[in-house]
């Protein structure tokens, strides 16, 4: 079983993925896709707040 700062490692790691590719769906006009990530981001996001991790310098999407 993954101990709480394993989880929470992974969970930034895939923040800091999905917001790399919401950026480029922005760019590419890709709306679909983007809604597709937002909806992964604000879970991963709510995650991440729980977990205490403060993303004001994390986030770069700021939605």
């Amino acid at each position: 079983m993954p101990s709480g700062i394993e989880v929470t490692k992974a969970a930034l790691d895939d923040f800091a993925k999905v917001q790399r590719r919401m950026l480029l769906a922005k760019e590419e006009n890709a709306v679909k896709t983007y809604a597709d990530l937002k909806d992964e981001y604000c879970t991963l996001k709510a995650l991440l707040n729980v977990a205490g991790v403060n993303l004001t310098d994390l986030d770069k999407i700021k939605e």
